[in-house]
C-alpha cells in the first residue's frame, strides 16, 4: 500500500514538473498583458483629460480615411524609398506576429508547432514569414544607416537630442534582435527535424533558416534543443517586453495611428474654428437671437493655457506622433530659421501631458508656475504662418496648427500678449472698424486723390 502511495506521489510530482514550463509561461504572459493594459489605461486617462469634442459625424468618410492613411499608408508615398522600407516593417509587425498565436498555444499547452495541422497552408505561411523577417531585418539596418551614416538632417534637430534618438534606435535594434531570434529558433528546429529528434516532427517550410544549417553542423541534439528553446523563450519574452515598451515610446503610433486617422479633422484644411462663447457674445451684442445663451454659464477661460484646455483629439495627436519630422521639414517658418518646429510642439504637448497625468495621480508635486506655455514659447507660437503644411505632410493626420491656434487664443484673450503688429491691428479694428489707421470718414479719400491726379 505504501509503495503504491509512493508511486502515485512520484507520478504526481513528475506530472507537475512537466507542467512547470507551461505555468511559468502563463505567468509571464499574464504579467505582460496586465502591465500593458495598465499602461494603456493611463494613456487613455491622460487623453480623456482634454476637453470633449464630437467627432462622430461622417462615419463612412472616417472609415475611408483610416483605411487609406493608416492601413494604406498613402501619405508615406511622397518619399518612395522610406515608404517601401516602412511598409515592409509595418507588414512584418502585423503578419509575423500571427506566429505569436502559435507560440502562445504551444507555451500554454506544451505542444510544438500545433498549427502544422494546416498542412501546405502552414508551410507557405512559415516560409513567407521567414522571407519577411529577413526583409524587416534589412529595412531596419537601412533605417539605422539613414539615421546615423547618411545623417538625414530632420533626425538630428535640437528636439531629437537625448531620449528621442535613443528611443528610435532602441526600436530598430529590438526589431533586428527579434528577427534574428526567430530565424535562429527556426534553424535549430529545422536541424532537429532533419535529425528526427523526438517532439520535432517535420512541419513548416524554412527557405531562409534552412540555409543556416551549416552553422549547427556537428552539434548534438541536446545542444540544438537548448538553442531552440532559448531562442523560443527569448523571442516570446522579447515580444512581451517590446509590447510593454510601446506605451513609453514614440512607436506607440503603430496602435494609435488607426483611431487617430479615424478621428482626424475632415473639414477644409484652412478652416479655423470659431470659439462658440465669443461668437454667441458678438451675436447678442448685435441683437441677434442665440438659443440657450442666456442660461449658459460665462466661459471660465479662453484658449489653451495647459493640456487639459486642449481637446482630447489634440492629446491623442500628441501620443500618435511618430517623430518622423516630416512636418518640420516642410514648415516654411522652420526653413527660414525661425524657432518653430511642429514636431517639437507635439513632443512638448505629450511631455507636458505625461507630467500633468503624474500630478493628477499624485505621483508628482504640482508646480503652479508650469503649464503648456512653459514648454512652448511665444516665439514658437507666433512664428507659425498657419499654412497647414505640417498637417498635410503628417503620415497619420496629426494637426499641430490646431494646438498652436488655441495657445495663441489664450495669449491674446487671457494675457493680452501679442506681437506689436497685431496689437496695433486690434486697436485699429476697435477704433476704426478696420485694420488700418484711417477713420471711416477717410475711407473714400483715395477716390478724391485719384480725381485730383487725373485733372
Amino acid at each position: 500500500m505504501s509503495s503504491s502511495l509512493w508511486l502515485c506521489g512520484s507520478l504526481s510530482i513528475f506530472a507537475l514538473m512537466q507542467l512547470v514550463p507551461q505555468i511559468i509561461f502563463a505567468i509571464i504572459l499574464g504579467a505582460g498583458i496586465y502591465l500593458f493594459s495598465k499602461n494603456v489605461g493611463t494613456i487613455r486617462k491622460n487623453i480623456l483629460s482634454g476637453r470633449d469634442e464630437d467627432r462622430s459625424d461622417r462615419k463612412s468618410d472616417r472609415w475611408m480615411t483610416m483605411l487609406r492613411v493608416a492601413f494604406g499608408q498613402s501619405k508615406m508615398a511622397v518619399r518612395p524609398i522610406p515608404a517601401i522600407l516602412h511598409f515592409i516593417v509595418y507588414a512584418g509587425f502585423i503578419l509575423i506576429n500571427i506566429e505569436v498565436l502559435e507560440i502562445i498555444i504551444d507555451g500554454l499547452f506544451g505542444t510544438h508547432r500545433v498549427l502544422d495541422v494546416l498542412g501546405p497552408v502552414y508551410d507557405a505561411a512559415i516560409g513567407f514569414f521567414e522571407v519577411l523577417a529577413v526583409l524587416v531585418l534589412i529595412s531596419c539596418v537601412l533605417f539605422l544607416t539613414r539615421r546615423f551614416i547618411a545623417r538625414i538632417s530632420r533626425f538630428h534637430s535640437p528636439e531629437m537630442k537625448g531620449w528621442p534618438t535613443k528611443d528610435a534606435t532602441n526600436i530598430l535594434v529590438i526589431e533586428i534582435v527579434l528577427m534574428l531570434a526567430l530565424l535562429i529558433m527556426n534553424a535549430a528546429d529545422y536541424t532537429l527535424q532533419q535529425h528526427g529528434a523526438d517532439h520535432y516532427s517535420s512541419s513548416g517550410a524554412f527557405p531562409v533558416s534552412s540555409m543556416l544549417f551549416p552553422m549547427f553542423d556537428g552539434m548534438s541534439d541536446g545542444t540544438l534543443i537548448a538553442i531552440e528553446r532559448i531562442a523560443w523563450w527569448f523571442h516570446i519574452i522579447g515580444i512581451l517586453a517590446f509590447l510593454n515598451y510601446l506605451p513609453f515610446s514614440k512607436h506607440f503610433h503603430i496602435i494609435l495611428a488607426f483611431p487617430n486617422t479615424y478621428y482626424s479633422k475632415l473639414k477644409p484644411a484652412g478652416e479655423l474654428p470659431n470659439m462658440e462663447s465669443v461668437t454667441n457674445e458678438v451675436k447678442m451684442m448685435m441683437g441677434m437671437p442665440v438659443e440657450g445663451a442666456e442660461d449658459a454659464p460665462p466661459p471660465e477661460s479662453f484658449g489653451a493655457k495647459d493640456v487639459n484646455d486642449l481637446t482630447w483629439t489634440n492629446l491623442m495627436n500628441a501620443y500618435s506622433c511618430t517623430e518622423c519630422g516630416r512636418c518640420t521639414s516642410v514648415c516654411p517658418a522652420n526653413q527660414t530659421g525661425k524657432l518653430l518646429s511642429p514636431r517639437k510642439v507635439m513632443m512638448d504637448t505629450r511631455d507636458r501631458l505625461e507630467e500633468f497625468g503624474k500630478i493628477r495621480d499624485g505621483k508628482l508635486e504640482n508646480d503652479e508656475s508650469k503649464n503648456l506655455h512653459s514648454y512652448i514659447s511665444e516665439e514658437e507660437l507666433w512664428a507659425c504662418t498657419s499654412c497647414n503644411a505640417c498637417t498635410d505632410a503628417c503620415p497619420v493626420n496629426i494637426d499641430p496648427l490646431d494646438i498652436i491656434m488655441q495657445m495663441r487664443q489664450y495669449l491674446v484673450m487671457e494675457q493680452s500678449s501679442a506681437p506689436q503688429e497685431l496689437n496695433m491691428m486690434f486697436t485699429n479694428m476697435e477704433n476704426n472698424g478696420a485694420p488700418w489707421q484711417f477713420p471711416p470718414s477717410d475711407r473714400d479719400q483715395w477716390k478724391n486723390d485719384l480725381t485730383t491726379n487725373q485733372a
